[in-house]
């Protein structure tokens, strides 16, 4: 593909690179800046997302210690999506096709993902918390 493979994964490095510079400027402990999670603001419990915009703007930080403390999963999924999108762009810019994540890996992320939703809401288990 070449070049013109290049132009989509160009777009969206440019798009995350942009929210990745406003994040690391606009700190989300200070309030104002970004609306509240609406599931804790319904129901008092943290989705799997809380905390994440606070754990990305200490790993742009690089603060690895805060971000973990934050929520451990959005670090975690930071790291996979940026590995797949660059396995994305360098497959879509080499002209190689993609292979998919097999459906254990998908069941797996999803299986994690309503794990650590419901641990992080079970008493005991404040260290999962986004305090």
């Amino acid at each position: 593909m070449g070049v013109r493979g290049l132009v989509q994964p160009a777009l969206i490095a440019v798009g995350a690179a942009a929210g990745a510079a406003y994040l690391y400027a606009v700190d989300p402990n200070a309030p104002g800046h970004y609306p509240p999670c609406p599931f804790l603001a319904v129901t008092g419990l943290w989705c799997p997302g809380c905390g994440s915009l606070r754990a990305l703007h200490a790993l742009l930080h690089l603060d690895v210690g805060t971000a973990l403390a934050r929520n451990p999963f959005a670090v975690l999924a930071s790291i996979y999506i940026a590995w797949t999108f660059y396995r994305w762009a360098y497959r879509r810019v080499t002209g190689t096709p993609l292979r998919l994540a097999p459906g254990w890996v998908i069941t797996v992320v999803w299986v994690s993902i309503v794990a650590f939703w419901i641990l992080r809401n079970v008493p005991g288990m404040t260290w999962l918390s986004p305090l």
